[in-house]
């Protein structure tokens, strides 16, 4: 059977997730399909070599361990080794600036900038959001009014408008193919999430992004939050190592989304 390196973060705590239930319920199914050892990322680069693939699945933020994740995409690249997902995402697996990107070419975007000359072409409000372009898990994510946010803008930050948004929904996709979406309700509560039956509109404007991103394998994660005009608006396109929530599934679910992902590593490694 091939050979997996299956990177993870066990310890990793996250705000209203344990990802550690998450991986070791996906490692216990992928093990029918191949022979698979789990490592931390920072033990990748030392292992990689021994394996037919590396997997990165709930590694936490790169910016806990950004030299360890340099290295071993380094590596990877001299090696030609086989990566799921593979290095090429444009998303969040390259930071922040596909915002600005996908908001300067007119995609359906919260609008973004990173400039305090560009403040301007914001839509006025009382509040903006501050990320860094760096940024994970929001960490260094800030909420500020309007006298302060010149002050943080630049300097590696984004800047938008404070949308008061219905609910923030996520759209789930292993290679290019819709897998199941979840919502969360009551914006207070980002991780308590319910099963979301998606619209046709609602899966065009998702796999608008898919395609934009073009990664010929791997799983990503479309968040998106409902406008108070009722349209949806692009929040996050998650392609290094998307959290995927399967605990919101029923069984069904679960099984239909472990087929799904063995039969793209499959396919990943035939090719």
């Amino acid at each position: 059977m091939p050979r997996i390196l299956y990177v993870t973060d066990l310890a990793y705590e996250a705000r209203g997730r344990r990802y550690c239930d998450e991986d070791i319920f996906l490692t216990s199914r992928l093990r029918e399909d191949f022979d698979l050892a789990l490592c931390d990322p920072r033990d990748a680069t030392a292992l990689m070599d021994a394996f037919d693939a590396v997997v990165v699945r709930n590694s936490g933020p790169v910016l806990t361990h950004q030299d360890a994740y340099d290295a071993f995409r380094e590596r990877a690249t001299a090696t030609g080794a086989r990566v799921y997902n593979p290095l090429s995402g444009k998303a969040d697996m390259a930071g922040k600036q596909y915002l600005l990107d996908l908001s300067a070419a007119g995609y359906p975007v919260i609008p973004t900038v990173d400039n305090a000359d560009d403040l301007h072409r914001l839509p006025p409000t009382d509040r903006y959001v501050v990320k860094p372009k760096l940024g994970a898990d929001s960490m260094g994510l800030e909420i500020v009014t309007g006298d302060r946010v010149r002050d943080l803008v630049g300097e590696g930050a984004l800047v938008q408008p404070c949308v008061d948004f219905a609910y923030e929904v996520s759209f789930y996709f292993v290679d290019h193919d819709f897998q199941y979406a979840l919502y969360a309700p009551h914006p207070d509560r980002r991780w308590q999430l319910e099963p979301y039956e998606p619209t046709d509109d609602d899966l065009e404007f998702a796999r608008r992004f898919i395609r934009w991103n073009a990664l010929g394998h791997g799983i990503q994660r479309v968040d998106a939050c409902r406008a108070p005009g009722g349209e949806l608006l692009l929040v996050e396109l998650e392609d290094l190592n998307p959290y995927l929530s399967l605990d919101a599934l029923d069984d069904a679910g679960r099984d239909a989304f472990v087929a799904a992902m063995k039969a793209s590593l499959h396919r990943f490694l035939a090719a």
